[in-house]
């Protein structure tokens, strides 16, 4: 039960987005494995973030512009985190996995085995 409480208290003093998380996303995309030649940036949206980026690869954009790499959306009913990839082709985001801790998110983004991310 103490578990519940705090769980429900940490939530309500640091709802997202909020500049602690923002600083940490922040921080850890510079331990991404690709496209590490670029700047991200990290933009606050309504319950989370969204990762854009330079397009240094032209896959997504043959002009180099920005595009979208991820987008990080904090459940509050469930305490989750949900992690979003861009279907660039259909210009819809598609839910990729759910994780209970924003670390565990980070390190699967920056790890990105199969480029669904940083494209």
């Amino acid at each position: 039960m103490e578990a519940i409480v705090a769980t429900e208290a940490a939530r309500k003093a640091c709802p997202h987005p909020n500049a602690f998380d923002y600083r940490r996303i922040e921080r850890a995309l510079k331990a991404r494995k690709r496209y590490r030649y670029v700047s991200p940036s990290v933009t606050a949206v309504a319950k989370g973030y969204r990762i854009e980026s330079p397009c240094c690869s032209r896959n997504v954009d043959p002009t180099g512009g920005i595009v979208d790499v991820a987008l990080l959306i904090f459940d509050e009913k469930r305490a989750m985190w949900h992690l979003f990839r861009k279907d660039h082709d259909k210009r819809l985001w598609e839910f990729h996995s759910a994780y209970r801790r924003l670390i565990e998110l980070l390190e699967e983004l920056n790890a990105d085995p199969e480029r669904e991310f940083w494209q």
